[in-house]
């Protein structure tokens, strides 16, 4: 895992139920548990914070008027759609 510039540290509480696992793979792999950290919390930024941020984007974009009307683009769609059956 390719490591870039570190933040500062931070503190972080972790419930047991999730801190034991984390330390048996960290011992099993012969790591540390910050890079068992690192690891899961990319996974998650990778997927569910992906989309969370996704979604996010999309909501300013709405805000900011960048959209289109529903009807309009169904409208579109069936055009391109008989122009491709013709």
């Amino acid at each position: 895992m390719s490591t870039g510039p570190l933040s500062d540290p931070i503190t972080l509480r972790l419930p047991l139920d999730v801190l034991e696992p984390i330390e048996t793979i960290a011992k099993t792999c012969d790591r540390t548990r910050s890079w068992v950290m690192v690891r899961a919390l990319r996974q998650y930024l990778a997927t569910e914070g992906r989309e969370i941020l996704d979604v996010a984007a999309g909501m300013r974009e709405l805000e900011a008027g960048d959209s289109v009307d529903m009807d309009d683009a169904i409208a579109q769609m069936e055009r391109i759609i008989r122009g491709n059956a013709a």
